[in-house]
């Protein structure tokens, strides 16, 4: 297995991608089989994964007209943070899989396009350098068996100028990923985590074939992470906390009770328990449930800017955005998640404007209405 884009992306003329789904079929016309599978898949039958698409589609945008809006403003706040877009990058393992570049290069496009980067746990680049950018970051965290690298990976982001922290926790275990499984994926020698000692087992030294990275995960998180474990982070660092992956509404009515500024309801791209609801079904629950006492992020399937826009009008305060940053990155490095970003914002501009809204805040007035089967 390797990494078939040269550090300038060799890309074609990202000019020619006229949508998220143009970069995508570039992207996996480039990437080695096992890559792709890694950043396309999900866990067992992969019936979550294609929930969550299905979903947003089903989800109609009520517009209003005679507004007299000739210019939306796309800008909003996020987690305390000024954002060009109602956008974050998500945090995504291993990017260097896709680039050399990695996240040095997603970040730095982050950074021009004006919206915050999450740099991940299991980062291939450390926040020190991904830092060096400039962009906006937050820091994600999984739940380490390993307390003190927990406190020690918290002080890292503070020091670095991470804007928040957010943990993830619907991780106790890796999700079975069935394509890893049958492709024996494993990481090559010049990608590991960067945060993380002992890297991840490679192909040749498994006993049984099966995904490297699950093996190395299930070591190194730790499965028993409870409430008590969010209060003890809240009391050890002073950067706004985000708790990401909740789809309960009792369980986001928990996170901003002990603290977090907000909460991201996210399956996980459909990556973890397979069968779950999809992000946007459970989406209006939590935004009620809430109540204004946080913000509420919203991630699983977002692949265009009606989809941000649906997800406003659902009440999110922004999305998170997660596969099309990868394929950008695989087709053109820095420039491909340029390009992403910058279709992203043109489509969002459009759809606000088409929607009769001026700003981020119309957006979440909206009425929405399921257009899908059985719909009345």
């Amino acid at each position: 297995m390797g990494v078939r884009n040269s550090p300038d992306g060799g890309a074609e003329d990202l000019e020619d991608l006229v949508d998220l789904a143009d970069v995508e079929r570039a992207a996996v016309a480039r990437l080695p089989r096992d890559v792709r599978d890694f950043i396309a898949g999900g866990s067992g039958d992969e019936v979550t994964l294609a929930a969550n698409r299905a979903a947003l589609d089903g989800v109609g945008v009520v517009p209003r007209v005679l507004a007299g809006v000739e210019v939306a403003d796309t800008g909003t706040s996020l987690v305390g943070t000024e954002a060009a877009l109602p956008v974050a990058v998500a945090p995504m393992a291993y990017q260097c899989l896709a680039h050399p570049g990695g996240e040095v290069a997603t970040a730095a496009a982050a950074g021009a396009a004006g919206v915050p980067f999450t740099v991940g746990t299991l980062s291939s680049r450390a926040v020190e350098e991904i830092a060096k950018t400039g962009a906006t970051l937050w820091f994600q965290l999984y739940w380490l068996r390993d307390r003190g690298l927990v406190e020690e990976l918290v002080a890292r982001a503070e020091a670095a100028g991470c804007r928040a922290l957010v943990i993830t926790v619907d991780v106790p275990v890796m999700g079975r990923r069935r394509r890893d499984v049958r492709n024996g994926f494993s990481l090559p020698a010049d990608v590991r985590a960067a945060h993380l000692s002992g890297g991840v087992t490679r192909a040749h030294e498994r006993r049984e074939v099966g995904s490297g990275v699950a093996e190395h995960t299930s070591t190194a998180f730790d499965p028993a992470l409870g409430w008590r474990d969010v209060e003890w982070l809240r009391t050890r660092t002073r950067l706004p906390l985000v708790v990401k992956g909740v789809l309960d509404p009792r369980d986001a009515t928990r996170c901003v009770e002990l603290g977090a500024s907000a909460v991201v309801v996210s399956n996980h791209g459909g990556r973890q328990l397979d069968g779950v609801v999809p992000s946007a079904v459970a989406l209006p629950r939590v935004v009620e449930a809430v109540a204004g006492a946080g913000e509420v992020l919203f991630d699983s399937g977002v692949r265009g800017g009606v989809d941000v826009l649906r997800a406003l009008a659902l009440g999110a305060t922004g999305v998170l955005l997660g596969r099309p940053v990868l394929w950008g990155l695989a087709v053109g490095g820095e420039r491909g998640v340029a390009r992403v970003l910058e279709l992203l914002r043109a489509e969002f501009t459009q759809a606000l404007l088409l929607a009769g809204c001026a700003d981020v805040g119309a957006a979440r007035g909206l009425a929405t209405a399921l257009t899908g089967p059985g719909a009345p």
